[in-house]
């Protein structure tokens, strides 16, 4: 016969919250991590505290990916404000380090604690903060758990700037261009051919229009988006519209000319180059320049048909728009820039009248059609962008064919091994997917190449193209006649020795302008 206890089971005086914490976020999808077990630890220890009152309260305060080095963390705010709240007595939790690696930030939570009464305690260090000897024991360790923090971060930097210095890609955000081939011992960059296309039709686009917020524009009506990638859980990345800050950083990212970045240091990379440096130079010249004067869309207040567009042929120095004022009546000039740092001295095309050199530039371009050496100049400079951009082509069905032949080595390997666990089954359909994404590129591409190798510009279409141009200036206001010439010319260059003019243009417009031709007339 079995006696039952009259015992009751002592109240709840303490009220334990138990607090966990793991830096990186690798093995949390487990049944059973890390924060698992130091909670399970944890409430072991209050359980053992039993008959002296403890209870562990309900609410799981775990911040899982978060380092100790500061206090930006969701679960400790949140224990913070309940303790705030007077709804905690006592906090547990595995280590110090747990709680905070930082002696600062461990002196500010403690700050916290003695104010509202709040004990803490760590499994597996015993010591009582309510004395003295246990508050030196805890800043010991603590400044132990500090300095490990720092000796750890130092070897982590270490390693990536020593990775940086040897050409290996050391993590991060995947960029548009590029993906991540993780099946070999480390991760490495390669080439996704779709998307390298289009990193290159970017940084053309901005060598043609000038200035990001009018690619911004053309990158929204195309459809175009950021990288889209996916993180070790599957969760979907990127994929947004482009906006003037994604634009900038892909517009000055070394990645694309085969470099990788440390600090201020570029070191060559393993992964192979997308863009070429001499384009990606010429980007970085126009960016610094808009950066100091602005776009012409945004900046060009006075109607100046030829800014940033007009150099001096004797010192090579850019000409700047100016204008004065007597009365009502306003003289607008330009000016070359070395004249201005240095004195009219210093360059013969110190002054230029601006309406007569702007009216010189819009007669010459109505003139071309009547003008057989220009037009074969400009049947010069379009010829060589068909050339550039069948060479980009062949470019990017070269790097369609790595790529494919990298997926299909990748999918031999996976399915040798037999995929059994959920990774390598997804990752067989990824790769299947991006295959086919590939090989419909790769018809594309040969299509393209075929349409490109049948087409014939004549002298002819260029010339009947141009007779258009007058009544189409003439319906433009002033601001859009600087727009039309900008993106119409590349430079315009005054010679004052003999007072001539040469104009350099932009082979996309003119080629623009033909093809327009032949679809009015087909």
């Amino acid at each position: 016969m079995t006696r039952k206890s009259n015992r009751k089971k002592p109240a709840v005086t303490m009220r334990c919250a138990v607090y966990t914490r793991k830096s990186t976020e690798e093995g949390l999808d487990q049944e059973f991590n890390s924060l698992d077990a130091q909670r399970e630890s944890a409430e072991a220890y209050i359980a053992s505290q039993q008959n002296e009152g403890w209870g562990c309260l309900p609410d799981f305060y775990d911040d899982g990916g978060f380092t100790g080095g500061n206090m930006e963390r969701p679960a400790l705010h949140r224990l913070m404000a309940d303790i705030e709240a007077g709804k905690v007595d006592c906090v547990v939790v595995y280590k110090v380090d747990r709680l905070s690696r930082s002696l600062l930030d461990f002196a500010r939570i403690m700050e916290v604690f003695d104010r509202h009464k709040v004990a803490f305690v760590s499994v597996t260090q015993q010591f009582n903060t309510a004395t003295s000897m246990g508050r030196l024991v805890l800043n010991v360790l603590l400044s132990f758990a500090q300095f490990e923090r720092e000796i750890i971060g130092e070897r982590i930097r270490d390693k990536i700037a020593a990775q940086r210095r040897k050409g290996k890609w050391t993590g991060g955000t995947p960029v548009l261009g590029y993906d991540v081939d993780r099946s070999g011992p480390s991760p490495k960059l390669v080439v996704n051919a779709e998307e390298a296309a289009r990193v290159r039709e970017i940084f053309q686009m901005y060598l043609t229009l000038g200035s990001m917020l009018p690619v911004v524009e053309e990158l929204e009506r195309r459809g175009w988006l950021t990288k889209t990638w996916k993180t070790k859980s599957g969760r979907p990345k990127g994929g947004r519209p482009f906006d003037r800050c994604s634009l900038h950083a892909l517009l000055k990212n070394p990645l694309y000319i085969g470099k990788l970045k440390h600090k201020k240091n570029l070191y060559v990379g393993e992964h192979d180059l997308i863009v070429q440096p001499d384009v990606f130079q010429k980007v970085q010249t126009l960016l610094l320049r808009n950066r100091h004067s602005g776009s012409t869309k945004s900046r060009n207040r006075h109607g100046a048909l030829l800014r940033r567009l007009l150099y001096c042929k004797a010192c090579g120095c850019a000409m700047v728009h100016n204008f004065t004022g007597r009365g009502s009546k306003q003289y607008r000039y330009y000016t070359c820039t070395r004249a201005i740092k240095s004195g009219r001295r210093a360059c013969p095309s110190a002054y230029l009248p601006a309406a007569a050199i702007e009216q010189v530039v819009v007669d010459r371009v109505r003139a071309i059609a009547d003008d057989a050496d220009m037009v074969a100049e400009v049947v010069r400079q379009a010829r060589a962008l068909a050339e550039a951009e069948m060479k980009a082509l062949h470019a990017e069905r070269v790097d369609l064919e790595r790529e494919l032949a990298r997926h299909h080595a990748e999918l031999r390997k996976l399915v040798a091994n037999g995929p059994t666990d959920g990774y390598a089954i997804a990752r067989v359909a990824d790769l299947q997917e991006a295959v086919t994404r590939a090989e419909s590129r790769q018809a594309e591409v040969r299509a393209s190449i075929t349409d490109r190798e049948a087409e014939q510009f004549a002298d002819e279409d260029f010339a009947t193209a141009f007779h258009e141009f007058d009544d189409t200036w003439n319906a433009l206001s002033p601001r859009e006649q600087a727009q039309a010439l900008a993106l119409l010319l590349n430079r315009v260059g005054f010679n004052a020795a003999d007072s001539s003019i040469t104009m350099t243009f932009h082979p996309s417009a003119i080629m623009s302008l033909a093809t327009d031709r032949d679809e009015e007339a087909a």
